[in-house]
């Protein structure tokens, strides 16, 4: 269950007078029998050192330096002994307001042990006599299926406040236990995370998310107040929620998200944090609606601001944001059925995103299910079929005749067929 190229960096290593080991989640994961997802392997041999031994080496990092041996798509981490605070050696440390913001603090394979976080990730694989080596007490935790933290929590959680976000993580993936003494301080220092960068947070989130185990990772991320830290206006809404709607269509996204990575299919991060900040762009586009503005304008105003307020606290690129907008600015368009509006629609290159988006809403009984039944049919129809469903004289389900209004004509919609 090792990876081959994982074992070609372990032995080369050797081979140049290095020790080395496997280290962390991968020797976790075997121990559970589960197929590990990588391997880090981590080694007496400097940076340097590593770069000269593997031509197909890439140095990275400045906070942790790191290297990067490919092989093909696979990538094997490679990082040094880390050694304890006030220890000389290259790089150095930089502690500011109790936070590493640099560690290039190099030394034995016994003080890296205690350097890490949790204790089930301090158990190295060790090739010279293919054993497992425990400086932490790690094989005992991970027999009980108890997750601690290695040294004083609450110094832990200064030094990096990702550890809590890393630690709901872990017990939720692997059905552990936060051990009491590191998860009592988590609610008193949910707060630091606002001092992490929000580009960091971003992909911290895809982890949290993305893994498989969505729903119970955002139930214990709101027990434990850290959602706040990272989606603050999404919390505010769900503390007001009316009649269920916003926590149900959030839980209801999520359980998809949890399935599709369950069956092996792709999951977009746009979509994902087009559900996570659902709530707060629809809460600001029906004020603005009740204001007299059009819907249209009003949920591409709406998701201008909330994304501008997001980017605060969890940073996301371009290619996640802006497929995000284009979701959320369609929502209305669906209930325009009459005349040539829904065949642009249907050519969108955002419309199956969009359209899944409404039939969650439609699930959770925040649109109307005629309408997300409307258009399933719409799609299924042939080309008469359509004009008939589209004619003037037909109703316009999924609208109330009592909310005319007058709204402003879109213009044609740039995109290719």
């Amino acid at each position: 269950m090792i990876s081959d190229n994982a074992l070609k960096v372990l032995y080369r290593l050797k081979k140049s007078g290095y020790q080395a080991c496997l280290v962390g989640g991968c020797v976790r994961d075997l121990l559970l029998g589960r197929e590990p997802k990588d391997f880090d392997v981590v080694t007496s041999a400097h940076p340097e050192e590593i770069r000269a031994i593997f031509r197909n080496c890439r140095l990275i990092g400045r906070r942790f330096r790191l290297a990067h041996v490919h092989f093909g798509e696979e990538i094997i981490e490679v990082a040094t002994f880390r050694g304890l605070a006030g220890e000389e050696s290259h790089g150095g440390r930089v502690v500011e307001n109790g936070r590493i913001l640099r560690d290039n603090v190099y030394g034995t394979i016994e003080e890296d042990a205690f350097r890490r976080d949790f204790t089930v990730n301090a158990l190295y694989y060790n090739i010279n006599d293919f054993s497992v080596v425990d400086y932490v007490g790690g094989m005992e935790d991970h027999k009980a299926g108890m997750l601690r933290l290695i040294g004083d929590p609450e110094q832990r959680y200064r030094e990096d406040p990702v550890r809590m976000l890393r630690a709901i993580r872990f017990a939720v993936k692997l059905g552990f236990t936060i051990h009491p003494s590191c998860a009592d301080p988590i609610n008193r220092f949910s707060s630091l995370l606002q001092e992490i960068p929000p580009a960091r947070l971003y992909e911290e989130v895809l982890k949290l998310f993305l893994s498989g185990y969505a729903v119970q990772t955002f139930e214990q991320l709101r027990h434990y107040r850290l959602f706040a830290s990272l989606f603050p206006e999404t919390e505010q809404c769900l503390a007001r929620e009316q009649q269920g709607f916003p926590l149900t269509f959030l839980a209801k996204a999520l359980e998809r998200t949890d399935q599709r990575v369950q069956d092996g299919k792709p999951v977009a991060p746009y979509f994902l944090f087009a559900a996570l900040l659902w709530e707060p762009v629809r809460a600001r586009a029906q004020a603005r609606i009740k204001a007299g503005e059009s819907d249209i304008l009003a949920y591409q105003e709406a998701a201008g601001e909330v994304i501008s307020n997001q980017v605060r606290h969890t940073a996301f690129p371009r290619t996640a944001s802006l497929p995000a907008r284009e979701v959320w600015a369609l929502q209305p368009r669906f209930e325009r059925i009459v005349g040539v509006r829904p065949f642009r629609l249907l050519t969108h290159p955002r419309f199956r995103a969009a359209y899944d988006f409404l039939l969650l809403r439609a699930e959770t009984g925040e649109a109307e299910p005629s309408l997300a039944d409307w258009w399933t049919r719409f799609q299924q129809a042939g080309e008469a079929e359509r004009k008939g469903m589209t004619s003037p004289g037909r109703r316009r389900s999924g609208r109330s005749r009592s909310r005319k209004r007058k709204v402003r004509a879109e213009p044609p919609t740039d995109v290719s067929v």
